[in-house]
């Protein structure tokens, strides 16, 4: 049996300003944008650069409840990992591009990581994972 993760829903508040922030400021690749009629909606998916893996569905939020949750989806906790190849290259692109880090960068034992927003504030880590990190080596 083989199975995967294939989308992460992301509650936004407006399709173009997060399709924006991520393909300008994070670089991902825009994978889809299509208009669903029926629903009056988008289907809206990103992906970091070069991955083959699980890619974002930015949501737009439809519901009272869910504008609630845009930007602390899990409650204040890290809730993407952006796993890269070359940390301090991201790193420092990104924060040339305004990207806020709140959390510098430390080294850890499975890695090089810092914490930072998206553009309504929910936390991500970016990291590099040592190379014999056990998913670094699932990943090769």
């Amino acid at each position: 049996m083989k199975q995967s993760i294939i989308h992460i829903a992301l509650v936004v508040r407006d399709y173009d300003e997060a399709i924006d922030f991520y393909t300008k400021k994070l670089n991902f690749e825009l994978i889809e944008d299509t208009y669903q009629p029926e629903q009056d909606k988008r289907w809206v998916v990103v992906s970091p650069p070069g991955s083959s893996g699980t890619t974002i569905l930015l949501a737009r939020a439809s519901k009272p409840i869910q504008k609630e949750f845009i930007g602390n989806q899990v409650g204040g906790r890290v809730f993407l990992f952006l796993n890269s190849d070359d940390f301090w290259r991201d790193y420092n692109e990104m924060t040339s591009k305004g990207i806020e880090f709140v959390r510098e960068p430390k080294e850890a034992d499975y890695g090089t990581v810092a914490v930072f927003k998206d553009l309504y504030g929910n936390l991500w880590d970016l990291l590099e994972l040592k190379a014999d990190h056990p998913l670094a080596k699932r990943n090769n």
